[in-house]
Formats: structure tokens, sequence, C-alpha cells
């Protein structure tokens, strides 16, 4: 894995910790979610635990990826992030509206993500 590849990994992990502490707490289900995600990006523990490490920190904040593909890989990430423990949280959801106004996607393609995303976790 090069050097940007397991960069870009990193900010992924750190972005999904952000949004799972947004609501003010951890719970089980969102740190399953979280563990999963980082085994899948072939991230270890080390990182895992720095990621929580950022996201308790004062200067925890969503990094935003400027390719297309990474911006909809993160809002889908963010998306079951914020369903994993059942409640959509006031403020996941506007840490999840500012993070896609920010990178400028439309409110269609926006609800076409959360709508395709919610049915997988359906099934």
């Amino acid at each position: 894995m090069s050097e940007k590849e397991l960069s870009e990994r990193v900010r992924q992990l750190r972005n999904l910790v952000v949004m799972a502490f947004a609501d003010g707490s951890l719970g089980e289900r969102e740190v399953d979610y979280v563990a999963k995600r980082c085994h899948e990006l072939g991230l270890g523990e080390s990182e895992l635990s720095h990621a929580i490490r950022f996201g308790l920190g004062d200067d925890a904040a969503l990094e935003l990826p400027i390719a297309p593909d990474s911006r909809e890989e993160l809002l889908v990430d963010l998306i079951k992030v914020m369903a994993a423990d059942g409640v959509l949280d006031e403020n996941e959801k506007r840490l999840f509206a500012l993070a896609a106004a920010k990178m400028e996607v439309s409110t269609e393609r926006l609800n076409q993500l959360v709508d395709e995303t919610l049915k997988t976790l359906d099934q």
C-alpha cells in the first residue's frame, strides 16, 4: 500500500470516529462498525487507537476528501455510522449535512446515496 493510499485510509477511519462521537457517546454498534471498517480498510489496532484519540481530541473534525469517488465513499460510510446505533442524532445530521454541503454534493445525489445505503442496511 502506498503512503498516499495509507494516508487516505487513515483519514477515512478518523472521519468515521469523528462521526461516531458526534452524538456525544460511542455505542457498541458504532464501535463494531468502525472496527469492521478499520479491518476492511486494511488498517490495524494502532491506526484505530490513533483515530479514537483523534476523535476524542479538541481538534477533532472531518477531513473531507477532494476526489468525487472518495467523497461518496465517505458519505456512505458516514450514513452507516449514523445508522449503526439506530438513532439519527441532531448533531450527527448537522455534521453530515455540513460535510455534504462543503463537498458540493447535490441534494438529489445525497438523497439517492441515503436511500441506497439504508436499503443495504435493511437486507
